[in-house]
């Protein structure tokens, strides 16, 4: 699979109803560019893949609306909205805030966002200029999952400029 086709398959997936194989996102991932933390600072909504993950569905029923990463070391991992539509950072349920770092997962370094109060991993990696993959990992986790699959689409009150995280001739 090249990167076009992981591109294609992904948004298939994203529309997809019912159960998604974990394979199909790992094929993804493995073709995917990496990801510096810099390169996605703003805000971002997300949404998730039915894997059977035993997340799947908790951060919905939670208001998640997405990710906000202010700087490398101000990272808001679960933005939610509550019961007015206002968006706020829930550090209930992430115990805490987050940071970006690179760090090394599947044999890449890629940008990932480190959990203050819990030992959760966020890994993030370029769909197109404006949609990363996101897989979380964390300790107990073994090397081949199960993992949780999400992903994030930049979100129109991000300030970032559409397109400022890939390189050139990595766009859609």
């Amino acid at each position: 699979m090249d990167v076009h086709e992981a591109r294609s398959l992904f948004r298939e997936l994203t529309e997809r109803d019912g159960r998604v194989d974990p394979g199909e996102l790992d094929a993804i991932w493995a073709v995917l560019p990496t990801v510096r933390p810099e390169e996605i600072l703003g805000a971002w909504k997300g949404g998730e893949f039915d894997t059977g993950h035993p997340l799947n569905g908790m951060l919905e029923k939670a208001g998640w609306y997405g990710k906000t990463f202010h700087s490398p070391h101000d990272a808001k991992p679960l933005m939610c909205r509550n019961e007015a539509g206002e968006l706020y950072s829930n550090t209930e349920l992430g115990q805490g805030e987050a940071s970006l770092w690179t760090v090394e997962f599947r044999g890449e370094s890629t940008a990932t966002m480190v959990y203050d109060g819990r030992p959760v991993f966020d890994h993030f990696k370029w769909v197109d200029e404006d949609t990363l993959l996101g897989i979380m990992n964390g300790k107990g986790v073994p090397a081949e999952g199960p993992f949780y699959y999400f992903y994030l689409e930049r979100a129109p009150e991000s300030g970032a400029a559409p397109g400022a995280g890939l390189g050139a001739g990595e766009g859609a």
